[in-house]
């Protein structure tokens, strides 16, 4: 056997800690259009929700027990922000979206959205602030979902500016209100429309309908846990869980109603059927579905360069099969799907998020969660 003196003993540990393929944080991970490196960029938070870029390439998370954090571009975690609202944080409930105003560069403006206790129980709601350092002033509430109920799940919710700068969110039916979902007077399985001021636009579909609440964009939802803009056609899509199967992306649009839980493709947990069937006149059909269910969660439509082979792709976090999903698209069909980072990480996936240097970062929701970057090799 050949021993090793200490100087090459020396020599040959300072190459190891060198090595990528030792670096315990980065991980090579193949996929279908070649090898990516996947690193933890942060760790130490907790069941992650929300994510932002900031302009200086900080990073702006929520942690659903409702805490706001700045992690810095090294992985620092910052302290909790302090200002932020009350907070039911139970079950599904706490602080949950954050997106930057369209202005934020001049404004400091951020927007997100959390369960709001009050009257009668808990409900989806919607605030900006003014980020100043390490909290948030001018606090204020732009929406609140109608009526409140006594129920710790299905509040939705994402947060997505529209290009004519109306902010769309999506909301749950709470569960145990499902049949609301199907009638306008509230806002249980909506998606709703409004200004960045909280102001109704005047062109939603429902505005001048008697009985309708004017904020209402579409409905017959369950639970959109996922939405974006396609780049391309300009159009909002979301992402819905399902029951037992049935989970759905769809082509959101005006006025349009998605059929939950008249029409599904998911079945009542421990099985029976639900509703009617899988299609009724006057209900949509969505893009694309699972049967059985992922649990789907937040996605984006890849624009980036540092992934050329996914341009206009849809990245989508799964909660249930602790994977990334790729999805590629011709024009409004979805033609194929590949999962990553089961194997390699088994994470519950949150939220997708593309950083201004074209990279990729996913965020867990796990009692230890963490931020996963995404790079070619």
């Amino acid at each position: 056997m050949t021993l090793l003196t200490p100087l090459r003993k020396l020599s040959l540990l300072a190459c190891l800690a060198l090595s990528p393929l030792v670096d315990a944080k980065t991980l090579e991970v193949k996929t279908e259009t070649g090898t990516i490196q996947v690193k933890t960029v942060a760790e130490g938070l907790q069941n992650l929700w929300g994510m932002a870029f900031l302009p200086d390439s900080r990073m702006l998370v929520t942690e659903r027990a409702g805490r706001m954090r700045i992690v810095g571009a090294d992985g620092t975690v910052g302290a909790p922000l302090a200002g932020l609202p009350d907070i039911y944080a139970h079950g599904q409930g706490g602080l949950l979206d954050v997106v930057l105003a369209p202005d934020f560069a001049t404004s400091k403006r951020i927007y997100f959205s959390y369960s709001e206790p009050g009257t009668g129980g808990n409900s989806t709601a919607v605030s900006y602030a003014t980020l100043a350092g390490d909290k948030l002033e001018k606090v204020t509430r732009v929406f609140s979902q109608q009526p409140k109920i006594d129920s710790s799940a299905h509040f939705g919710s994402r947060l997505v500016w529209a290009p004519d700068g109306t902010l769309f969110i999506t909301l749950g039916d709470r569960y145990s209100q499902k049949d609301k979902a199907q009638t306008l007077d509230n806002h249980q399985g909506k998606v709703v429309r409004i200004n960045a001021d909280g102001t109704v636009p005047t062109d939603n579909p429902y505005v001048k309908t008697a009985g309708a609440l004017p904020e209402i964009w579409s409905y017959g939802h369950r639970n959109m846990q996922g939405a974006a803009i396609n780049p391309i056609t300009k159009k909002l899509w979301t992402g819905e869980h399902g029951p037992q199967g049935g989970d759905e992306l769809n082509i959101d649009e005006a006025g349009k109603n998605y059929g939950w839980p008249v029409i599904t493709y998911g079945e009542n947990y421990g099985g029976g059927k639900i509703g009617e069937g899988t299609h009724k006149e006057g209900m949509e059909q969505p893009v694309y579905k699972w049967v059985p269910s992922i649990a789907t969660a937040g996605f984006i439509f890849y624009t980036g360069d540092k992934f050329p082979q996914w341009k206009n792709n849809i990245l989508l976090a799964s909660l249930r099969e602790q994977t990334l999903v790729r999805l590629t698209l011709d024009g409004d069909k979805i033609t194929g799907e590949e999962r990553l980072l089961k194997k390699e990480l088994g994470q519950r996936f949150r939220s997708v998020v593309q950083g201004p240097d074209g990279l990729i970062y996913v965020v867990s929701d796990e009692s230890k969660a963490k931020i996963y970057q995404l790079s070619p090799k």
